[in-house]
C-alpha cells in the first residue's frame, strides 16, 4: 500500500508537470559523478538467485558498478541479506527471518526456487530449478562455493566487495511494523559504523527507520523514505539531511515517472537519480534505453548482463570512465 501511494503521487507530478523549485544551496554531491551506473538489483534476480553471493559475484564480474540489496535481521541480531520478511519465496525453508537464528538461516538453500529468466518461481517441474542443491555442492558450479548459494550476512558482502559501492534497503516484517524496521536499521548503523564504509547508500520505505539510522550513522549517504520523497516531488521540500539520491520507479499504471524533466530538476537540486523496475516496467532493452536517455545516474536492473551490453554498445560514460553523455 505504501509503495502504491508513492507511485500515485509520483504520477501526479508527471501529469501536472508543476514541481516546485527548491531554494537554497546544496553541498557538492559526489554521487552525481558516479554515472551511468549498472546497479545490479538483488544481484540481478532474473539472472541469478536473488541476494546471494553467487549473484553478487557474478554481477561484479560482468561489470556492475554497484550492488543493490535488502537487509533483514535475525533472532540473534545478525544483519542478513534478504528481501522478504519470510524465507519462503526464495529458499527451501519457511517462517520469518526475525524468528530464526543465523545458523538456521545459513542452513537454507537460497537457490532452491530460482528459475533462469524468471527469478523465484514455485510449482514447476524439478528440472526447472537448475541451481537447486548447489548449496550442498550438487550440482557443482565452477568458480563458486556452496556457501555462495545460501543467505549471506551483510558483513560477508562488505568483506567480499571492499571497493564496490552497495545500495542497502532496510526491510521490516511488514509495513505496519515500524519497530522491526528500526531494529534492523539500528543493527545496520552499528555494523556500518564499525566497518568504516561510506561508499554505500542506505534507504527504506520507512521514513522513521531512515531518520533513526541517520542519527546513529550520520556519515552514511541516504536515499529518502516514502514520505520524504513525496514531500520533495510534490512540494519541493528537501528530503532528510544526508540524502544523495532519489530512487524512483519507471512508471505507474503505464504512465512515465522518470523523465528528462524530473531528472534535470533533481540534478539542479543536487541529487542523483536512480531508477528501479521491480514490476513498474519491463526489464528489457527498450526500457533500459529509455531510462538511459532520461540522463538518470543509475539503473537497478534484474538483468544486469543486458544493461551492461547496452551501455557498452552505446559507449555510455561510466563511473571513472569517459564516454558518451546520454543527454548531451
Amino acid at each position: 500500500m505504501r509503495a502504491r501511494t508513492l507511485l500515485v503521487a509520483l504520477l501526479a507530478l508527471v501529469l501536472t508537470a508543476s514541481a516546485t523549485t527548491t531554494a537554497g544551496a546544496t553541498p557538492p554531491n559526489p554521487w552525481l559523478a558516479q554515472r551511468v551506473m549498472n546497479m545490479a538489483h538483488s544481484g540481478g534476480e532474473d539472472e541469478a538467485p536473488m541476494n546471494t553471493m553467487y549473484a553478487f559475484r557474478r554481477a561484479a564480474a560482468l561489470g556492475a558498478d554497484m550492488l543493490e540489496l535488502d537487509v533483514q535481521s535475525t533472532a540473534d541480531g545478525q544483519v542478513v541479506v534478504m528481501h522478504n520478511a519470510t524465507v519462503d519465496e526464495t529458499t527451501n525453508g519457511t517462517g520469518r527471518v526475525v524468528d530464526k537464528t543465523l545458523d538456521e538461516i545459513k542452513s537454507l538453500d537460497a537457490a532452491y526456487w530460482f528459475v533462469p529468466g524468471r527469478s523465484a518461481v514455485h510449482g514447476l517441474p524439478d528440472d526447472a530449478y537448475v541451481l537447486r542443491g548447489a548449496r550442498h555442492n550438487h550440482p557443482k558450479v565452477p568458480g563458486y562455493k556452496p556457501q555462495d548459494f545460501t543467505v549471506p550476512t551483510l558483513r560477508e558482502v562488505l568483506k567480499a566487495f571492499p571497493t564496490t559501492p552497495i545500495n542497502i534497503e532496510i526491510k521490516g516484517t511488514s509495513d505496519a511494523d515500524t519497530a522491526s524496521f528500526l531494529r534492523t536499521g539500528r543493527l545496520l548503523a552499528d555494523l556500518l559504523d564499525r566497518s568504516g564504509r561510506t561508499d554505500v547508500i542506505v534507504t527504506s520505505f520507512n521514513d522513521a527507520a531512515i531518520a533513526d539510522f541517520h542519527e546513529r550513522a550520520p556519515q552514511v549517504p541516504l536515499a529518502p523514505g516514502m514520505n520524504g520523497l513525496l514531500q520533495y516531488v510534490l512540494a519541493g521540500v528537501r528530503p532528510i539531511e544526508g540524502t544523495v539520491a532519489l530512487q524512483v520507479p519507471v512508471t505507474y499504471a503505464g504512465f512515465p515517472v522518470v523523465t528528462q524533466e524530473f531528472v534535470a530538476k533533481a540534478h539542479a537540486d543536487g541529487y542523483a537519480v536512480h531508477v528501479w523496475f521491480s514490476g513498474t516496467a519491463p526489464d528489457d532493452e527498450a526500457t533500459y534505453n529509455r531510462m538511459i536517455d532520461t540522463c538518470a545516474d543509475g539503473l537497478m536492473p534484474a538483468r544486469p548482463t543486458l544493461l551492461e551490453q547496452i551501455l557498452d554498445a552505446r559507449g555510455i560514460e561510466r563511473p571513472g570512465v569517459p564516454g558518451v553523455h546520454p543527454c548531451a
